[in-house]
């Protein structure tokens, strides 16, 4: 039997993954959930490789995810003249006012820029490639200094890591892709440069009076204020991704990767699935091969407990896409071979309504631990027991069973989750029989294997886990 990886896959889609056999290769060589970036996503192309993400799940009988990730509101410099190169020490004036940017002065589509920065303030421009300096401030223009130059194309981007602008977090962009993804029944919505938990709960309440339907929310950690309101955000969130590509820009690049580790540990305290992401195989855009850092960084994700890592112009744009996931399937489970299964009691509150779920899924990864079990199953409706198991990231396999459609592929995201659509809901002993008896079929367990059996009693009313149950595999 071949062992399933435990830390999943996300790969963003893209040209060089429009071909469906191409996507087909990439589930079987790994890939868990395909991410729709909507910074650049044509509708036409969004619905062709979801009726083929669609026909790859019915042909090889998997679950797999899909996240649309929104632009959110990226603050850009207009057009610029060729070659407009910025020298270090000179004067360069941001301006409200539409026009051709040139070495003195360019647009940037951020109206109200000059009434929320202040002087001694930095602008980085283009990834952070260009550092500019608030000097002076007009009521159309910010006026700085350039304290690191370099060639500004066109629409390149801006960051302000130590200015608080108040642009919403959902655009009008945003707001039309938001539509698309629910009428594609995506699983996943990933909210770019959050910075608070209100920015999560607008869209939450946008989603609901605008749709009157719910997606559960990625909040993309990429902010410094992000990272000083975690706590927050992630009570707000149904999960996190560590976007290390502004978050890189914005703080000091020695912080981010302290950062990493402490955004993991609090969302699986939380239970919340955590993605990390950014040039963790870049080189594999062009080459066949990772570098020795790439893998380094994927074992590392892996061994702090990361629920996923993800990969996005390694799939989108590159030169081998099912290379990059072979690769990066092989990291995984090497490390995961090294991975400590440490579980720190958690007891939640008696006043929690989920209190006795909470309690019966650690005891079950708790004892799977201790005797070795070789499988934890669940039965749910809303794939509460199977985040909770999961965060607590037991030895045993965690076989889900559901018989709600709307969560079996969004399930896929969660560390050692392996998902089964299941809808015979009867007595307890014959819904442990049947569960068993799937498991067998797809030999995940074997005679003599122990078991850890989770469901709600009585199975009928489809409520709460509340019932643990230890089973030996007879031949």
């Amino acid at each position: 039997m071949k062992e399933p990886k435990k830390t999943k896959i996300v790969a963003t889609l893209g040209p060089a993954t429009n071909d469906y056999e191409v996507k087909k290769q990439m589930v079987l060589e790994g890939v868990n959930v395909f991410r729709f970036n909507f910074s650049h996503a044509d509708y036409d192309v969004v619905k062709e490789q979801m009726e083929h993400i669609r026909q790859i799940r019915e042909e090889l009988g998997v679950f797999v995810g899909t996240l649309a990730d929104l632009q959110g509101p990226k603050l850009r410099v207009g057009n610029m003249k060729e070659n407009a190169v910025l020298q270090s020490g000179q004067n360069f004036i941001l301006t409200t006012r539409p026009l051709k940017g040139d070495e003195q002065k360019a647009y940037v589509n951020y109206p109200l820029l000059p009434s929320e920065v202040k002087p001694g303030e930095r602008i980085l421009l283009d990834d952070g490639k260009i550092h500019l300096k608030v000097t002076g401030i007009k009521p159309d223009q910010v006026i700085t200094e350039v304290l690191q130059g370099g060639e500004l194309k066109s629409k390149k981007g801006i960051n302000l890591p130590d200015s608080a602008i108040s642009i919403p977090s959902l655009s009008e962009k945003d707001k039309k892709d938001l539509f698309y993804a629910l009428e594609m029944k995506m699983d996943w919505i990933a909210l770019s440069f959050v910075r608070k938990p209100e920015d999560i709960m607008e869209l939450k309440t946008y989603m609901a009076e605008e749709f009157g339907k719910f997606i559960p929310v990625i909040a993309k950690i990429e902010k410094p204020e992000a990272v000083k309101h975690l706590d927050a955000i992630l009570s707000e969130a149904d999960g996190v991704m560590v976007a290390r590509g502004d978050l890189g820009i914005e703080v000091p690049l020695e912080e981010v990767p302290v950062i990493q580790k402490k955004i993991v540990r609090k969302a699986r305290k939380l239970a919340k699935p955590v993605i990390i992401a950014t040039q963790m195989m870049e080189s594999m855009i062009e080459n066949i091969m990772p570098t020795r850092a790439e893998v380094n960084d994927v074992a590392n994700s892996v061994l702090d407990g990361a629920d996923a890592v993800m990969l996005s112009g390694e799939t989108s744009v590159g030169k081998h896409p099912v290379e990059v996931i072979r690769n990066m399937t092989r990291i995984i489970k090497k490390a995961e071979a090294h991975f400590e299964f440490k579980m720190k009691r958690c007891i939640p509150q008696k006043s929690d309504p989920r209190f006795i779920t909470k309690m019966i899924c650690f005891d079950a990864a708790e004892t799977a631990n201790d005797i070795d079990a070789k499988a934890i199953t669940t039965l749910t409706a809303s794939g509460f027991s199977a985040a909770q198991i999961s965060s607590h990231r037991p030895k045993a396999e965690i076989l889900v069973f559901t018989g709600n459609d709307e969560i079996v592929n969004r399930m896929s995201l969660y560390w050692g989750v392996e998902t089964f659509f299941y809808n015979r809901f009867v007595s307890t002993d014959e819904t442990i029989k049947d569960i068993i008896g799937l498991a067998k079929e797809k030999e995940l367990i074997q005679p003599g294997d122990y078991v850890i059996n989770l469901t709600s009693m009585p199975v009928s009313e489809k409520g709460m886990v509340n019932t643990l149950r230890i089973t030996q595999i007879k031949e």
